[in-house]
């Protein structure tokens, strides 16, 4: 039988692809007010970094037998951290207090997205690799944990607490699926929580963070007036928004109007019911992705469908809250929505493995191993 890629999800990708242009193009008018000349490269390079060179990235990973990654995932994975240290090298560069990026001539990009990437990827290679053994101490618990800590210690020296905190998440994910015991989660979740105190404690920026997200009116000027505007821009789309192109907080008010706060523009523009269509789309994305992974022919595939799809909707989900105020501001982009050429590539590419994995699901005859 004919293997081919699961539809749904294409379906489901597609909208979400196409929803994202259209709210980031109307978004991306709020530069006019601040800074016009850098219209143009931004759209310019969500359109070829992005989407043009995504849907390739995704074209060729979709046509990629999902085995192929297991042999080089070790590989894969060095290149990721080498890549993320080079920040910290002349190669790196500054924005807001934070060393993530990396300038190449003309060109700039975030490494640690392709460090997710592979995070996953070595991550779902090795849970497979010790599956009789993710139980113990010394040859599961252990060496799962230490995996986590030397990426914690790259991504919080930049720092970026909250990418790590969605690997983090995602890491976990795969850790229960390939067999780990809830106790064992639990235990590593209080451990975690007991670093993450001392770390708040040592770096001012997360208590007032999580301060802030308690009562907005302790940040005025900062974090507090993001979620005020966002929150503004939002209750005054009321059910069906102002209309394409009509948010007044994007030109003045919010921050980030084609990044963080991009949400809020959906919401003034599109109301309700553009907000709740974009949560649906995330919700439908995560539940079909859960499926293929249900079905994959063995363990490696299902980890690597499993974290591909946590890591995409913890972002979405968390950036969503935060704009909401349910959840601390993060600073993370709202995927294949905000501005980020690198960052929507990396995302199409991973959503590309989980479509290869979905040609050959159980029900096409593909035996388990």
């Amino acid at each position: 039988m004919k293997k081919t890629i699961d539809r749904p999800l294409l379906i489901i990708l597609t909208i979400l692809i196409l929803s994202g242009f259209f709210i980031f193009s109307s978004a991306s008018l709020g530069l006019l007010a601040r800074d016009g000349a850098r219209l143009s490269s931004v759209v310019f390079n969500q359109i070829v970094f992005g989407i043009v060179g995504g849907i390739i990235a995704l074209t060729i990973t979709a046509n990629i037998h999902y085995r192929f990654w297991r042999k080089y995932a070790f590989y894969i994975m060095g290149i990721g951290l080498t890549l993320t240290v080079l920040v910290f090298t002349p190669l790196g560069f500054a924005h807001g207090g934070a060393k993530r990026w990396l300038v190449i001539g003309h060109i700039s990009f975030q490494p640690t997205e392709f460090l997710k990437f592979a995070f996953i990827i070595y991550m779902a290679t090795w849970l497979s690799g010790m599956q009789k053994h993710i139980q113990t101490i010394t040859k599961g618990i252990l060496p799962f944990g230490g995996i986590i800590a030397i990426v914690g210690a790259i991504m919080l020296a930049q720092p970026d607490t909250d990418t790590f905190a969605i690997m983090t998440g995602s890491a976990v994910a795969m850790f229960i699926t390939a067999g780990g015991r809830w106790r064992d989660v639990l235990l590593t979740g209080v451990i975690g929580l007991v670093l993450f105190a001392g770390l708040a404690i040592e770096r001012p920026y997360i208590m007032n963070r999580l301060n802030s997200y308690l009562d907005s009116s302790l940040d005025q000027q900062g974090q507090g007036w993001q979620v005020k505007q966002s929150l503004i821009a939002i209750g005054s789309g009321g059910f069906v928004g102002r209309g394409f192109g009509q948010s007044i907080q994007k030109f003045e008010y919010l921050p980030e109007p084609t990044t963080d706060s991009i949400f809020a523009v959906l919401g003034e523009e599109f109301g309700f019911l553009g907000t709740t269509f974009l949560i649906v789309l995330f919700s439908l994305f995560t539940l079909r992705g859960f499926r293929i992974a249900v079905d994959s022919p063995d363990l490696f595939g299902m980890l690597l469908v499993v974290g591909f799809v946590m890591i995409i909707v913890l972002q979405a989900f968390l950036n969503i809250a935060a704009m909401l105020a349910l959840a601390p501001l993060s600073g993370l982009p709202l995927p294949f929505i905000s501005h980020g050429g690198t960052a929507l590539l990396s995302t199409l590419a991973s959503v590309g493995i989980i479509l290869n994995v979905s040609k050959y699901r159980k029900h096409f005859g593909a035996k388990k191993v």
